[in-house]
């Protein structure tokens, strides 16, 4: 007997921007997040958490280079004091 977790029908997807934040710098990652009308929705894949946590990882570690693979990278600049 095979189960599926939901009809293939009943699920989709849309793009969203994600917002990574380590130290001075902000990463925007494009994720496409999962909808269904069963389960924990809304989700990420684990390919899309995976590129989230690797993005995390090249800002936390100052890898730049690495990071701008997967995203758009910013540098915050303090507005006051």
């Amino acid at each position: 007997m095979e189960h599926q977790l939901f009809a293939e029908e009943d699920v989709t997807t849309r793009k969203q921007v994600k917002l990574v934040q380590e130290g001075e710098y902000v990463a925007e990652v494009e994720v496409e997040v999962i909808e269904s009308d069963e389960g924990w929705a809304p989700y990420l894949s684990l390919q899309d958490v995976r590129k989230l946590d690797a993005v995390r990882k090249a800002l936390r570690d100052g890898d730049l280079a690495a990071a701008t693979k997967a995203a758009r990278i910013f540098r915050l600049t303090p507005v006051t004091g």
